[in-house]
């Protein structure tokens, strides 16, 4: 079989690890206490960076500082479960010779946290991509576009795994092939959103995603 998929950008939360139910609530909660739209906030900042947040939502000092007090405490204590088949898919991707990197909107000081709690995870890929290491947040298309580059691949060998409105627009932008996955939002709400939609990894290994891609641009 001929290779065409060379690069693969995952997406953390709600993509990799099933935290997005626990995100929200947490933004929720801020919404009602410290913003004025509510619990309709948390929603419109899934995927977004911290800073992107602040920038276009919370202007006072005060309030940001106590937003960074108590994301610092929830994700000190979060949790970080696997959407089913995520460790069996990245696996097959590198054995087959896939480059890996995870694509977030999170800071550096929450990927420590993962890489201490779940480092057979963050072992599988070649480059972790942070909100440090990208101006515009998602839904800009920069950080994608940064994963193919520092990889050198083609924007037509790479995939992007997202599963937020946000995230998906921002892969969909980018020109890459964008797989939406349906764990925190129906699938039928995740299918206008993307190129393909799967709700988890179990039916994904590097020879179904390779022939999507190669279906795809008609390789």
């Amino acid at each position: 079989m001929e290779r065409y998929l060379e690069t693969a950008l995952f997406d953390l939360d709600g993509t990799l690890v099933d935290t997005e139910g626990q995100y929200t609530q947490f933004w929720s909660e801020i919404g009602e206490d410290l913003i004025p739209e509510g619990r309709a906030f948390a929603l419109r900042v899934k995927g977004r960076t911290l800073k992107s947040i602040f920038e276009d939502f919370i202007p006072s000092p005060e309030t940001r500082a106590e937003v960074q007090r108590q994301l610092n405490i929830f994700e000190s204590k979060m949790d970080f479960p696997l959407i089913p088949g995520a460790m069996e898919f990245l696996s097959d991707l590198r054995r087959n010779g896939v480059r890996l990197a995870v694509v977030t909107s999170s800071n550096h000081k929450k990927m420590h946290q993962v890489e201490m709690r779940m480092p057979h995870l963050l072992s599988l890929f070649d480059r972790i991509l942070t909100a440090e290491d990208f101006h515009a947040s998602k839904p800009a298309p920069d950080c994608y576009l940064l994963g193919a580059e520092v990889f050198g691949t083609p924007l037509d060998h790479c995939m992007v795994f997202e599963d937020a409105p946000n995230g998906l627009q921002a892969g969909m932008s980018s020109g890459i092939f964008t797989v939406g996955l349906a764990t925190g939002l129906a699938p039928e709400v995740i299918k206008p959103l993307c190129h393909h939609v799967e709700t988890d990894y179990l039916n994904l290994d590097f020879e179904r995603a390779n022939k999507l891609l190669a279906d795809f641009h008609g390789f």
